[in-house]
């Protein structure tokens, strides 16, 4: 599918078929957090001065611990690379220290080349699960990245890359996960598409229908095709947004979606707890990710990004990965039908 020139773009505007992606071999049993390789591969991703170390041991002032605002402005053409935003996302790359909560799980992860998906792709990984991410092939090197992450903590890396507004390639992506990593356990649908547009009367039906499909239908088309792999004990995982709550006046299509994927969440997990199936959603405020220079936000207002929170700052995707943990984790076992918010002080939940 292609795009007209005037056609806005976003973070996951994905372009049609499966393509040929990375597939990384299962590496020895979880052990290491990181290794001179994938650091060289990865490069020095998102960390820097007082963010080193295991983010879970050390106490910081939440305040500080992250860059604020201003930022300059950097824009990018869809889809937007972690790699080229300044300063560069914390995904956890050197930080995340797992514990084996997730020992042999297998992991389908949307959206899991960068941002949140990133973070959580990485942290499963340190915690014990093989993990699929999907993925715009024109993200090929951020997932490249990602793979090396995997592979260093010592998981098997499954990379597909592919159109998820296609119910046919939603059917393909869910199929080739589960045979890849022999099974399926935690599907995580995180990847959006999100642009900032002022007025109802610029707002294209073509823009309005991409969302829609990306946002809600996706995730459904997903969601029903893993039924056929997904057990007791599994964990459905969605990716809604603050705005579903305060939707602002530039999201219209967006927060929409957002919402939907509340109320799908809820419903969705009162028809499979019998199942023994728990469905929960993660609801972020701001996050520091390729989503919003590449078209997410104005320029402008991307220089104060994260500024309006009592934190006085946008959340590091490494920071929302422990939630999405917990969600896929036995800890988590009585809450089903739950959205949990990561937002800086602001919004709901």
């Amino acid at each position: 599918m292609t795009q007209d020139a005037n056609t806005p773009n976003s973070r996951r505007h994905f372009v049609g078929g499966l393509t040929t992606g990375l597939v990384a071999a299962m590496a020895t049993p979880v052990t290491a957090q990181t290794s001179s390789a994938s650091a060289s591969a990865a490069g020095a991703a998102g960390t820097a001065g007082a963010n080193a170390g295991p983010m879970q041991s050390v106490k910081r002032n939440p305040v500080s611990q992250y860059p604020k605002p201003p930022f300059a402005k950097q824009p990018q053409d869809f889809p937007g690379l972690a790699s080229r935003m300044n300063p560069r996302p914390d995904h956890g790359e050197t930080t995340y220290q797992g514990s084996g909560r997730l020992l042999g799980r297998k992991a389908l992860i949307t959206g899991g080349d960068s941002g949140i998906g990133r973070a959580a792709a990485i942290a499963y990984a340190r915690e014990g699960a093989d993990v699929a991410i999907n993925y715009l092939p024109e993200e090929e090197s951020d997932a490249r990245e990602v793979v090396e992450w995997i592979r260093a903590s010592g998981r098997k890396a499954v990379a597909i890359p592919g159109d998820i507004r296609s119910e046919a390639f939603c059917n393909q992506l869910v199929h080739s996960a589960a045979q890849q990593l022999g099974g399926l356990d935690i599907l995580v649908n995180n990847a959006g598409k999100q642009h900032s547009v002022d007025s109802i009367t610029e707002l294209t039906t073509e823009q309005f229908d991409a969302t829609f499909r990306t946002n809600v239908y996706a995730m459904f088309w997903i969601t029903k095709a893993a039924m056929a792999h997904l057990g007791e004990g599994a964990s459905i995982i969605n990716t809604a947004s603050v705005v579903a709550y305060e939707p602002p006046a530039n999201l219209l299509d967006y927060a929409q979606t957002k919402a939907a994927i509340v109320a799908f969440t809820k419903s969705l997990s009162k028809q499979l707890a019998k199942k023994g199936i728990r469905v929960n959603a993660v609801a972020p405020g701001p996050f520091w990710t390729p989503l919003q220079p590449s078209g997410g936000q104005t320029q402008e207002k991307l220089t104060q990004f994260g500024a309006d929170t009592p934190l006085g700052r946008p959340g590091q995707p490494a920071e929302i990965a422990p939630v999405y943990v917990l969600l896929a984790s036995q800890e988590s076992s009585y809450a089903t039908g739950q959205v949990y918010g990561a937002s800086g002080g602001a919004g709901f939940p």
